[in-house]
């Protein structure tokens, strides 16, 4: 072989592993900024995945996601979303709580950010209109505020002539926009709000013993994450002082608990990864209109209905999507 040539290989050889690392760099990096547990949102995080899939990224091949998790204490937000920025992901994908998103924003004006929110986002202040978000935020609302008023009258048909019922809520959530819906409703429903606040397993233990002592005849479970990383204690505890609960997710429902009336969560969740992988494709947040619920879902725990000593009035059980027998 010609010098000339050996040389030519042998430098063609240095530069291919400096080729291969430019490559690495190349793939885009995505934050996964959560306000609650992964295990707590393991179902969301998977449709997210998936709906990235559906954009032609794959995790572990040609995108990365770098996941924090305050696991319900929501003051560690914001150091967490400043970890994200400093290291220059392409995307932040904030779910689990209005704060999470909040957090994001107050960290980055240039990062695009993809919110996956129960509340309205008008209401909280993430963005001024839903079809044209300004700025560098957009994504998915359940909305589920608007669906107090629908829990509410599912529990007035539930417990006909009942009108003691109590409110769980978080009270370190500052977004918790559930309260106004909910008064207004119970003052046409003719029912009567109690608020319970709990964050920490001991106080959901002291919550449930005042319940248990008021005698209330159910209770509406607030949409709020934090106590969605307490969802086995709130289900147990319902269970063990016989609350009929209404939750605002179907997981609780599975988990043991009464009855959930929600939106299909699945669909939303995999369009905010639909929706970050159009933005690592040159899409803007500002282009891309904030989706709402189109579907939603009634769950029914026939069991946990019979250990209660209730009876499913039929035109519930007509509307149930699911009933787990």
């Amino acid at each position: 072989m010609r010098r000339r040539n050996v040389i030519t290989l042998l430098g063609g050889a240095a530069a291919w592993p400096l080729a291969v690392r430019a490559q690495k760099s190349a793939i885009p990096v995505i934050g996964f900024l959560s306000g609650i547990s992964f295990n707590a949102n393991a179902q969301q995080a998977s449709a997210i995945r998936q709906g990235l899939r559906k954009s032609g990224y794959v995790e572990g091949q040609n995108v990365t996601i770098e996941y924090r998790s305050a696991n319900g204490q929501y003051d560690r937000l914001p150091a967490l979303a400043a970890d994200l920025v400093s290291r220059q992901v392409a995307v932040i994908i904030a779910v689990g709580s209005t704060n999470s998103p909040q957090s994001a924003r107050a960290a980055t004006s240039t990062i695009p950010i993809v919110f996956d929110v129960g509340t309205d986002p008008v209401a909280t202040g993430l963005v001024s209109n839903l079809k044209r978000p300004e700025a560098n935020l957009t994504g998915v609302t359940g909305n589920l505020t608007a669906l107090a008023s629908k829990r509410l009258e599912i529990v007035r048909e539930l417990l006909p002539g009942r009108t003691s019922i109590g409110y769980l809520r978080n009270p370190a959530n500052p977004f918790d926009t559930d309260m106004t819906d909910l008064m207004a409703a119970a003052r046409s429903l003719g029912l009567q709000i109690s608020v319970f606040e709990a964050s920490t397993d001991r106080e959901l233990l002291s919550a449930f013993q005042s319940m248990a002592q008021q005698q209330l005849a159910g209770l509406v479970v607030s949409i709020d994450a934090s106590p969605s990383t307490h969802g086995n204690l709130i289900v147990a505890l319902a269970a063990h002082h016989a609350i009929p609960t209404i939750y605002s997710d179907r997981g609780y429902v599975l988990a043991g608990g009464l009855i959930s009336y929600s939106t299909e969560r699945d669909s939303l969740w995999q369009l905010a990864g639909i929706y970050a992988g159009r933005i690592l494709k040159g899409d803007k947040p500002a282009d891309l209109p904030v989706m709402l619920p189109t579907k939603f879902e009634l769950v029914l725990n026939l069991k946990t209905a019979k250990e209660l000593g209730l009876t499913i009035p039929p035109t519930l059980y007509a509307r149930a999507t699911e009933v787990i027998e």
